[in-house]
């Protein structure tokens, strides 16, 4: 399983989103994209979105910290993260 997110330093929505993927005990590639170069090249992938968090799920676009904590609070994430819960 691969996870991505796109972040800046300062922006209290991706350490939000990052916190909660650290409290599900899994790893991502954080991408900081204060380059210019990087920011286009994130851009480019999520239609023109310039915003962060953009997070990806084993290549699949999920979204912003909003949509992460959706997927959380309707029970999906787990799932996408491969995590077992035992039920």
């Amino acid at each position: 399983m691969t996870i991505e997110i796109y972040t800046t330093p300062t922006c209290p929505f991706c350490h939000a989103a990052k916190d909660l993927l650290r409290a599900k005990l899994v790893s991502f590639e954080e991408i900081v994209v204060t380059d210019p170069d990087k920011r286009a090249a994130m851009s480019a992938r999520v239609d023109g979105r310039t915003s962060v968090p953009q997070i990806f799920i084993n290549g699949t676009h999920v979204g912003g910290c909003d949509d992460l904590f959706m997927l959380e609070e309707s029970g999906k994430l787990n799932a996408l993260l491969a995590i077992n819960t035992g039920a």
